[in-house]
């Protein structure tokens, strides 16, 4: 399945996309895709439903998240061997991980806000990793199971933020409108290998990133496991595993976006992300 939040920003109503690639409204099913509507059962639930059967949303439509109230989101740094390597940087040893926070969240065609004062706003391609039940301690085996499903991340990053102020990665990471999410979030049973997924991104129609999870140095599984060592994973919380090369920062010379810059991007089989770059203003205050 291929589940979706859409409408107003703050008012999104459940939703799914049927075999024809139509919107239907899941509001009579459900009150909303949280961490509840992501358990096992649950999902099982919906997928028993005949789709032709929900109500026909049609006209232009935003889609917003497609998971409401997620938790936390763990980003994953230096997860693509090529990635490591257009940086500069050292295969890790371990995965790095770095926490983005929910009021980094938008929806995926939403607009990026460049923070005030930046000049280094940088854009990632990422597989998204949505937990369907309670992860504590979980082995590598038994990973996959607490996997609900997969979506599309772009964990904007402003590097003079992360590399050159000091501390920890977080403050380049968990700007407002620095993790768009979506358009939807396809059910583990139709991704057939997480490991094996064609994901790109365009700046202003320019291909940057063309890579695949073929080249991520710790997998899917590997990360639930090892993440879950360190902190629980509840329902409806995001892992985003990591960028193949072609970020701005490893460009020759390095590119940043400015204002009015449009994102596309989008990983195999999960759909297509479009933003358009604003500047800061008051009104973000």
């Amino acid at each position: 399945m291929k589940l979706v939040r859409y409408g107003q920003a703050g008012h999104e109503k459940p939703g799914l996309i049927d075999a024809q690639g139509q919107l239907r409204d899941l509001s009579a099913q459900l009150a909303d895709i949280d961490g509840a509507a992501l358990a096992p059962e649950a999902l099982q639930r919906l997928a028993t439903l005949d789709a032709a059967g929900l109500p026909l949303v049609s006209g232009p439509v935003r889609y917003g998240p497609p998971v409401a109230r997620v938790g936390k989101v763990i980003g994953v740094g230096l997860n693509y061997a090529d990635h490591a390597a257009e940086t500069g940087s050292p295969i890790p040893a371990e995965p790095i991980l770095f926490l983005k926070p929910i009021s980094s969240i938008t929806g995926p065609d939403d607009a990026v806000v460049i923070p005030r004062g930046s000049v280094k706003t940088d854009w990632e391609v990422e597989l998204g990793v949505v937990i369907g039940k309670k992860a504590s301690c979980v082995s590598e085996a038994e990973a996959m199971d607490y996997v609900a499903g997969y979506t599309v991340v772009n964990d904007v990053s402003e590097r003079e933020f992360q590399l050159e102020r000091g501390g920890q990665w977080d403050k380049g990471k968990g700007c407002d409108t620095f993790a768009p999410i979506g358009p939807w979030m396809v059910t583990r049973d139709e991704v057939a290998d997480p490991q094996n997924l064609a994901l790109w991104l365009e700046v202003n129609g320019k291909r940057f990133q063309n890579g695949s999870t073929r080249t991520m140095i710790f997998s899917v599984a590997t990360l639930v496991s090892y993440i879950s060592g360190f902190m629980s994973l509840l329902p409806g919380d995001i892992i985003s595993t990591g960028t193949p090369p072609g970020v701005g920062l490893g460009q020759k010379p390095p590119v940043y976006l400015k204002p009015g810059d449009t994102m596309r991007l989008g990983v195999e089989g999960l759909g297509v992300q479009t933003q358009v770059t604003r500047a800061w203003s008051r009104e973000e205050a």
